[in-house]
């Protein structure tokens, strides 16, 4: 029978957390979809941008918007759905039948674990196929001939040259972000279709005047057959655009654990930092638990000063704590990006943190 009342408990409490959460949910994911579509509106009739290409791009970048906003829900839901019970007097007939604060918390952070497998599992396949599709979409809009694979890289053409980048990455020069293409194949075709020039680089990268290759070997076929020669640098008078380019890339935090992982390989493979892709890899890596760790921080409001006070005041806590989060975690990367800290443990001190102050309480406080 005890089990059994055990159970019930659990049951009030992870309906009353789930309820609200899905509310939230929905409500904060309906409204960054809404304002990103009022910004697609703006592109509508440029380049043959049309209103189906607007309403089809916030479509496609649903999943990937309910994946980043599902931790500020589940931090918000918990909070009303404890804060609900508070109000009604049901979480301190909880306490009086002598459930610990602990064991209330866990059934709140309970039913965030079940739903967050599933949000891993959208994050990790809808999302970054959403973004791969409004990328595609947003540069078929921009002019010129220019177009991205996951599988193989960033094709362009311009003039009689066919241009494959098998990498692009981002890079900062004087404050400005700039791209630059790794593993470049330049296929150079007469007029009649056949392949003249065969250009391959290490890498690629625009100086604010021209772009210029590096590592650079040239392969030359005519009628006395072919021709090849080396440099370390040669200028290429391509009439790409950098601006085009960086806006095409897709940003890391967007890709999915495996894309990113094949990055950071590549580049460590080349003798290069994985950087931005090592810190997006692991925060994606470590999302459950710090959805988790932030939601089971957040509970010992639902003891105190959510008691007393209305949805306002419940939301005002919900959303003051998610800032908080959002601006330690990203303090706490940037500190370890500039410093050199390693892109795991510089992920993982905010959780860290969370979980100290959340041991500590529940320790006093069981």
């Amino acid at each position: 029978m005890t089990v059994f009342n055990i159970k019930r408990v659990d049951r009030l409490v992870a309906m009353s957390v789930l309820g609200s959460l899905l509310m939230v949910w929905l409500v904060l994911t309906g409204f960054d979809a809404v304002t990103q579509l009022l910004r697609q509106l703006g592109n509508v009739g440029k380049h043959g941008y049309t209103l189906s290409n607007a309403v089809a791009y916030v479509l496609v970048t649903f999943p990937r918007r309910a994946y980043e906003m599902f931790g500020n829900a589940a931090l918000i839901g918990g909070l009303l759905g404890l804060g609900g019970l508070a109000g009604t007097g049901e979480l301190t007939a909880l306490r009086a039948a002598g459930m610990s604060r602990l064991r209330i918390a866990g059934s709140a952070v309970g039913v965030v674990a079940v739903l967050i497998v599933g949000v891993v599992i959208m994050g990790e396949t809808l999302a970054p196929w959403g973004d791969q599709q409004a990328q595609t979409m947003q540069t078929r809009a921009k002019p010129g001939n220019l177009g991205m694979s996951t599988s193989s890289g960033l094709w362009a053409r311009d003039g009689n040259d066919v241009i494959n980048a098998r990498g692009t990455s981002l890079k900062l020069r004087d404050g400005v972000g700039t791209v630059q293409l790794s593993d470049v194949r330049v296929f150079t075709f007469t007029t009649d279709g056949r392949l003249e020039r065969f250009v391959w680089a290490r890498t690629a990268e625009h100086n604010g005047r021209q772009w210029v290759l590096h590592d650079v070997r040239v392969t030359t076929l005519d009628a006395q057959g072919t021709h090849a020669s080396t440099a370390a640098a040669l200028p290429w008078p391509s009439s790409l655009d950098p601006q085009v380019l960086a806006q095409s890339v897709i940003q890391p935090q967007y890709l999915s654990m495996r894309d990113l992982r094949r990055n950071m390989d590549y580049l460590q493979g080349n003798g290069q930092s994985p950087g931005t892709y090592a810190v997006a890899f692991w925060g994606r890596a470590l999302y459950p638990l710090n959805v988790l760790v932030l939601v089971l921080c957040a509970m010992p409001f639902a003891f105190g000063s959510l008691r007393s006070g209305g949805l306002g005041k419940r939301m005002f806590i919900g959303i003051l704590l998610a800032l908080g989060w959002y601006f330690l975690q990203q303090a706490m990367v940037n500190f370890g990006t500039v410093y050199g800290m390693p892109p795991l443990l510089a992920n993982l001190l905010p959780a860290l943190i969370l979980v100290t102050a959340a041991w500590l309480y529940f320790r006093r406080r069981v």
